[in-house]
């Protein structure tokens, strides 16, 4: 009989850390991570109600998810720029070609870009190794193309994988992924022959969850994003190294109701002299530069 497969993380206990401390001089570290998604007309999808979310035409749930791109994106803009928040945009290759609105205020604010799967109506699953490897390819040219800059980071849909994904992200460029969500801090993850890691994401502190699979209110939702940054916050005095993501779409905290609470937590986390705001690119290009490799050596010697 087979032993089962790990998972590619190797057991490392944040206790056992030496400490991070990011540029200047800063004990944790906070972006906005911006779920910028396309889905397919008449493909079932992330939806409102589930009474008509299997018909062919349904334009209750489609409607309702093509808010964000319409409203929803312009409005949290709004707060994002009232805070200088870094933003790192989870973008289907499809929605990079159909919103060059979007794809351009991001251009403009320098924010980063990472690939995000093709659409939002399909998971990254079921591929063979050729055809997973043609669609990596066809994602980094169409984001290269569309927001002048290749791709260093992934999200996969809904964050999923196949058992080769990582390693094809790393030959077409990639140096980090945010779907392994267990964990305050970046950290190695092997891939042979390739600098490659984990940059923290959450699907906590994430409307999703939050909206469609918890219930929580608009008001509990910014009460948490406040929460958890207190508490990253404090630890950071004694652990320093966290790194905090607030993960949004704009078809659901984009809603008016909900934006309120948002933008009222935004402003509470925000302008704080020890935390360096930065996106997932900027964080990763810090990590690579230094703790990067010490933490591979110490990793060896813990398996070793």
């Amino acid at each position: 009989m087979s032993s089962p497969r790990s998972a590619p993380a190797q057991h490392w206990p944040i206790s056992e850390r030496p400490e991070l401390i990011f540029p200047g001089d800063c004990r944790m570290a906070v972006y906005v991570g911006l779920n910028i998604e396309y889905f397919e007309f008449g493909k079932p999808s992330t939806s409102r109600s589930g009474v008509t979310a299997g018909l062919p035409i349904d334009p209750l749930n489609h409607a309702w998810r093509e808010y964000g791109t319409r409203v929803g994106f312009w409005r949290m803009l709004e707060a994002i720029d009232h805070n200088k928040l870094p933003v790192s945009v989870l973008i289907n290759s499809e929605a990079a070609r159909q919103f060059p609105e979007i794809v351009g205020a991001g251009r403009e604010r320098n924010w980063a870009f990472l690939g995000h799967g093709r659409t939002n109506s399909e998971l990254w699953a079921g591929f063979d190794e050729e055809g997973e490897r043609n669609a990596i390819a066809e994602i980094v040219k169409t984001l290269t193309e569309t927001t002048g800059k290749s791709p260093q980071g992934w999200l996969g849909p809904a964050l999923s994988e196949t058992d080769h994904t990582l390693r094809l992200l790393a030959e077409h460029g990639f140096r980090y992924s945010l779907d392994w969500v267990n964990d305050d801090q970046p950290y190695p993850l092997p891939v042979e022959g390739h600098k490659f890691a984990s940059i923290p994401y959450s699907i906590e502190i994430n409307d999703i969850l939050a909206f469609i699979d918890d219930g929580i209110s608009p008001e509990q939702f910014g009460q948490m994003i406040i929460d958890q940054f207190e508490v990253l916050h404090e630890e950071s005095k004694r652990r320093p190294g966290a790194v905090m993501c607030v993960a949004l779409h704009p078809f659901l905290v984009g809603q008016a109701f909900r934006y309120k609470y948002l933008a009222a937590a935004l402003d509470a986390i925000s302008g704080f002299s020890d935390v360096w705001y930065a996106n997932s690119d900027e964080i990763a290009d810090w990590y690579f530069a230094g703790p990067y490799d010490s933490a591979v050596k110490e990793l060896g010697r813990r398996k070793g």
